[in-house]
């Protein structure tokens, strides 16, 4: 896992240098590029309905995640907010909490992950010919599920960083200069990635794939950031919905407050507006982001004249039992957090 995750970090130091060296297209022509994209992708997925299939479950699985997540802030008493108005330290409760965030991370991304690849391998089946199923495209990525586990959780904890850092603060330490740094470092990345997940889907290792994705990064430079800048923008628009969606909740959500840990309440609430965004997205759009990003690496394996090797026979992956190793350590920490001393060390104060 090690040797993933650094092949997966030189792939985004090196993707930054060839991404703040370009010119990055404008948006309205990234739009345009990606209203081409909805043709073959829209075709594709009423082709191969097990796509939809693909998304509702992915949608399914942030939503169970995200209501994993917020368990623990109604662990966390109302005191113990309240006391982070007045203080510039932290708290033990910090730690528990980012650790949690990290494994519910973790676990989520292991279906997410795989059924993203499995919206790419329909789009590879469709290109050899063949008949596209549920029970096929799991057999193909299912022996690659090691570095699709480890790409999806990184790419997952850098997003929610990212989302985090966006965020407006009561005290913001981080400089705008490189706020704009982070931002670019992070656009450099999903842009520089977009072709790793289709080469690990043909069979391609973790370092083939690490350098055909920044290959597809150099010599298709306009054409990927366009889907990205696009995808970006709707994202945003969502987003922005859901944030208003969130304002309209308001005076709902505040009707619940009862001084009786306000930010679970809060938080819970707030998830609504944001899965409504997500619903959207991730069904109508982002399976037409990831066909076209695989359309995109499969010109690059045409012309590179890479072989395409999709797994053919079923075979059993060690992460499915680190998966359940990884279910049964956060459900022993729900059921057992009072007598694990995790529920004291989330009721101390700030200071």
């Amino acid at each position: 896992m090690s040797e993933i995750g650094k092949a997966l970090k030189q792939l985004k130091e090196d993707a930054y240098q060839e991404y703040k060296n370009e010119d990055k297209p404008n948006k309205r022509e990234s739009l345009s590029y990606f209203g081409r994209c909805i043709s073959y992708s829209s075709e594709l997925i009423f082709k191969e309905k097990e796509i939809i299939t693909f998304a509702i479950l992915q949608i399914v699985c942030i939503a169970l995640g995200y209501y994993l997540w917020v368990q623990m802030l109604d662990w966390i008493p109302e005191e113990v907010w309240k006391s982070t108005k007045d203080s510039d330290s932290g708290s033990p409760a910090d730690i528990v909490l980012l650790l949690w965030s990290f494994f519910c991370v973790g676990l989520t991304t292991y279906p997410l992950g795989l059924l993203t690849a499995c919206m790419g391998a329909a789009h590879f089946l469709h290109k050899n010919g063949e008949e596209s199923t549920i029970a096929k495209c799991f057999r193909i990525v299912l022996p690659r599920a090691w570095p699709i586990w480890v790409f999806s959780w990184l790419d997952g904890w850098w997003t929610v960083n990212r989302i985090l850092e966006r965020l407006p603060k009561k005290r913001d330490r981080i400089s705008l200069s490189q706020k704009l740094v982070n931002e670019a470092i992070y656009q450099a990345w999903k842009i520089a990635s977009l072709g790793f997940l289709s080469a690990l889907i043909i069979g391609r290792s973790v370092v083939d794939s690490c350098k055909d994705s920044l290959g597809v990064l150099k010599t298709n430079f306009k054409t990927i950031c366009q889907l990205r800048i696009a995808y970006s923008v709707i994202c945003w628009i969502f987003g922005i919905g859901s944030y208003v969606g969130a304002i309209f909740m308001a005076p709902y959500i505040f009707s619940h407050m009862s001084g009786d840990n306000d930010m679970y309440t809060f938080y819970k609430f707030v998830g609504f507006p944001m899965l409504i965004a997500l619903f959207f997205i991730q069904v109508f759009f982002r399976p037409i982001y990831i066909i076209s990003a695989c359309r995109i690496y499969s010109d690059y394996v045409r012309e590179n004249n890479i072989k395409i090797e999709l797994p053919k026979v079923s075979k059993f992956s060690s992460t499915i039992i680190a998966f359940f190793v990884l279910v049964a350590i956060i459900g022993t920490v729900f059921l057992y957090r009072d007598d694990l001393g995790i529920t004291d060390l989330l009721s101390i104060p700030y200071k």
